[in-house]
């Protein structure tokens, strides 16, 4: 491809509205380029990364025995109601009317579509297990899309979804993609965490996240340097506390406080002068429509999920001011553990303090000095806060770390929560109908593109791993009006890509520092400069986009040795990608 016929139109400055590394790059480099609030237009050379990353991921997909096919975007709101769905996705989903009056929406996901399509077609255990798969646009009306293509409102997507007979056959399956998506990820070049995670909207009973580490990550990932243990924030664990403290019952009755106004904690801890790792939060939610209440130290958060797990419900939300004060006879900012009069669980953090301040469960008033264990029972410990840097490592004990992560990648072991909604069954040898047990498995196309840059870029701009760069290599004549250097130049680019090698030829009539400017913006692996001087001396200039330093090789040969220097850095690439495979042998994700 000659870059005079190309449609490159690379920025010196940075977008206005950019903030993520990736998406100021991948718009200074003419690779993307905004329609409206979360929709993109990949202009042609962002459209051949993702194109190479697609591949990739079809390859692996069909390396590991799953079976493409594409499925609609456009799905029935029925199906959503069907799978009890359409509630839990809420705004996320892009509804519409159709002619005749039937109400649809774009699908955000297809776990709907499909279960209705093998309710269908596998009907005997002879058919299982099976594993299908589509690469297809996705559509979610986010409220808040940012970080260019990051966060969309359409995307692009690969989704996976296993059918087996029993939770053995379910967990070969999940193995298989497990281990699939650790190649994609390692053929892409990118610096992934493993990590365990919470299912959300999706259900299921057991998931792991693929994750990026990476300044702008909208994700927190958990992790213990000593032994490896990885989850996400919403996910983590938080190991037992070596010594907790011990509660004296015998201490002075609790002290009554007149607190007027003052409703945060914040608010209510200076009042008092005390610090905020002294209070408790009495936090009320609905579980299952039934309120409950859980007791979090006050400079901590509540993590949702663990508290949704505590108390056994399938839904968990906050709630309402009129909701709290008719269940609890407190007004919201006052509510606290003494005497309260819904089902309470109580965080590990809490039950190990002396003593702590809390709500007073009446307006204007605060309780000091009250005692765990004494003024309110201990019955329902558990670990219900968000993990952070320095808490215990559930299996080590070590301190963990805090960093942010971009998702790109999920794995969900599914059961039968779809199945049995709607009715997806099959015979057994036995002749008996069972819920087919199911499997989920994404990845996003799109955030493998941005994951890619976050990950790799300096100050001069992108640079892609080699097996997703839009092009291998750049080919930089410097006299574009001399033929000696145009022939050189169109000979090795013919000659590379008889190799099989993408050759993108920098023919514009500019200076040397423009074009290189532009092929570091752009992020192509290896650069090759032809010019006069070289050309007279038998020899042209390579520069590998990562590395500070050129060097010449003959042009006699030129071709042979660039193709030599890609063989090298393949061999490279391939034994770390070795070694990362030998690190996990053994590790079982199920």
């Amino acid at each position: 491809m000659r870059w005079s016929n190309a449609l490159i139109p690379t920025l010196k400055e940075t977008p206005a509205d950019a903030v993520a590394p990736s998406h100021v790059l991948l718009v200074r480099a003419g690779m993307i380029r905004q329609l409206g609030a979360g929709t993109y237009t990949y202009l042609p050379l962002g459209l051949r990364v993702i194109h190479k990353a697609a591949q990739i991921v079809r390859e692996e997909m069909d390396a590991a025995g799953a079976i493409e096919l594409l499925m609609p975007a456009l799905q029935p709101i029925e199906l959503w109601k069907e799978s009890g769905r359409f509630e839990t996705f809420g705004d996320l989903l892009m509804k519409l009317t159709i002619s005749g009056g039937q109400s649809m929406c774009l699908g955000p996901t297809h776990e709907e579509v499909i279960t209705d399509l093998v309710r269908d077609l596998l009907n005997s255990y002879k058919q299982l297990p099976i594993t299908l798969y589509q690469i297809q646009t996705k559509f979610r009306d986010e409220p808040r899309p940012r970080f260019g293509i990051v966060r969309t409102r359409e995307f692009l997507m690969k989704d996976a979804y296993s059918f087996d007979a029993d939770v053995a056959q379910l967990n070969k399956s999940y193995d298989a993609m497990y281990e699939a998506y650790c190649r994609v990820f390692d053929r892409c070049g990118l610096p992934y965490v493993i990590v365990e995670a919470e299912s959300g909207p999706i259900g299921g009973d057991a998931s792991h996240e693929f994750m990026v580490p990476c300044s702008t990550g909208e994700d927190r990932v958990i992790q213990c340097p000593k032994c490896g243990y990885a989850a996400n924030q919403e996910r983590a664990e938080i190991g037992a506390a070596e010594a907790s403290a011990t509660q004296d019952h015998s201490a002075p009755a609790y002290e009554k406080v007149e607190t007027p106004n003052k409703r945060t904690i914040r608010e209510v801890c200076e009042f008092l002068k005390v610090e905020e790792s002294g209070s408790a939060k009495l936090l009320v939610f609905l579980g299952d429509g039934k309120p409950v209440a859980a007791l979090i130290r006050g400079d901590h958060e509540a993590n949702e999920p663990k508290v949704r797990r505590a108390f056994g419900v399938s839904t968990l939300v906050p709630a309402d001011a009129e909701t709290i004060q008719k269940a609890t006879g407190a007004p919201m900012g006052f509510l606290g553990p003494v005497n309260i009069k819904i089902p309470m669980i109580i965080d590990r953090a809490v039950a190990a303090m002396p003593t702590v301040v809390v709500g007073g469960n009446e307006a204007d008033v605060h309780l000091k000095g009250v005692v765990p264990g004494r003024d309110f029972p201990l019955q329902k410990v558990h670990d219900l806060r968000n993990a952070d840097a320095g808490d215990p490592c559930p299996r080590c004990g070590a301190g963990m770390e805090n960093r942010a992560g971009l998702e790109i990648g999920h794995v969900f072991k599914l059961g039968t929560k779809y199945s049995k909604a709607m009715g997806a069954t099959y015979l057994d040898e036995k002749g008996a109908e069972v819920p087919l047990i199911m499997g989920c498995y994404g990845i996003g196309i799109n955030r493998i593109m941005a994951a890619a840059v976050e990950a790799s870029h300096d100050a001069n701009g992108i640079v892609w791993p080699t097996a997703i760069a839009p092009y291998t290599v750049v080919i930089a004549p410097l006299q574009v009006t001399s033929e000696a250097v145009m022939q050189a130049t169109s000979e090795l680019e013919r000659a590379l890509e008889a190799a099989g090698v993408d050759v993108l030829v920098d023919d514009r009539d500019l200076r040397p520092g423009v074009k290189f400017k532009d092929v570091d913006l752009i992020g192509v692996p290896l650069r090759v400069v032809i010019g006069d001087r070289g050309v007279k001396e038998g020899s042209i200039e390579i520069k590998w986009r990562s590395e500070s330093a050129s060097r010449n090789i003959p042009l006699a040969n030129a071709a042979e040795g660039v193709l030599a220097e890609l063989k090298d850095a393949r061999s490279r690439h391939d034994a770390a990608c070795r070694e990362r495979i030998a690190a996990r042998a053994g590790a079982k994700p199920s």
